[in-house]
């Protein structure tokens, strides 16, 4: 039986098709997989230090990214396209067209990591606006009452730098990145500043703080391999500490050993 691929109208969004060719290359065959590794394992820049940066000498300004990338550009032949998408995309500000993108944005992917540099990432999710962007260099979401571990706001406590991906999966199939370092401020100590901060949330729930980030680095994420998707009407039962309605243990990880699981005595009450 052949599979029918329903049709979907053409993404409506601004960015022209050159872009694509700024982040993304065609995939390398299986030879010239194995020649960029073996590149690498040889290359004269990689020492046993921390990367020095190839590009710290070569202008005044210093370029977005991290040493390291801009090491393995030198090593995959890359710098050219690189500088290109860096001179191009990437502002250390937002700029007209990214506040209006993030005031319609209802999700958020959040990266961050703890002083030894493990890692975590996190989805926050509200109405249209949920991010709040205070101004061209700072922005702001709510933190609400969740399940008590706190690994984002941990991490942020010890290493404030953040990575935030808003993804427009419906209409022009495009995305922004914005990088920063953050802070974490109590809702009333950010309302005093910013008295303008919206007083009615998603299901009726209150910020107890917010993650307010400094804005470094804002770009975009071009849209070849963003799928479509299309919204639905959510009617959860939410406001309950049931946990088979929140979702239970829908990955069965309740009682696998594990080094931090301490098993509760048998004939323990339910809690």
């Amino acid at each position: 039986m052949t599979r029918v691929i329903p049709d979907h109208p053409t993404p409506t969004g601004t960015a022209e098709s050159a872009l694509l060719d700024l982040e993304l290359s065609d995939p390398p065959t299986r030879n010239d997989a194995w020649l960029v590794t073996a590149a690498l394992q040889h290359h004269p820049l990689l020492p046993d230090t921390p990367p020095r940066d190839p590009f710290a000498e070569d202008r005044p300004d210093p370029l977005p990214g991290s040493a390291g990338e801009h090491l393995l550009q030198c090593a995959f032949g890359t710098e050219k396209r690189a500088r290109k998408f860096y001179q191009d995309q990437v502002l250390d500000h937002l700029n007209r067209q990214m506040k209006e993108f993030i005031g319609r944005m209802e999700m958020a992917f959040v990266a961050t990591s703890d002083a030894r540099g493990d890692c975590d990432a996190s989805l926050r999710a509200g109405p249209p606006g949920f991010v709040e962007v205070l101004d061209d260099r700072h922005l702001c979401y709510p933190e609400y009452r969740g399940n008590g571990v706190l690994a984002s706001l941990g991490n942020i406590s010890e290493n404030p730098h953040v990575g935030i991906l808003l993804v427009d999966f419906v209409t022009d199939l495009i995305g922004l990145h914005v990088n920063g370092k953050a802070r974490i401020v109590e809702d009333a100590d950010l309302r005093a500043i910013h008295p303008a901060l919206p007083t009615g949330f998603d299901r009726g729930r209150t910020p107890e703080r917010w993650v307010v980030v400094r804005v470094e680095e804002a770009y975009i994420h071009c849209r070849k391999h963003i799928p479509r998707m299309v919204p639905v009407l959510r009617q959860r039962s939410w406001g309950t500490d049931d946990v088979k309605r929140k979702g239970g243990d829908y990955f069965g990880a309740k009682g696998t050993p594990r080094p931090w699981h301490q098993p509760e005595p048998v004939g323990s009450p339910e809690r």
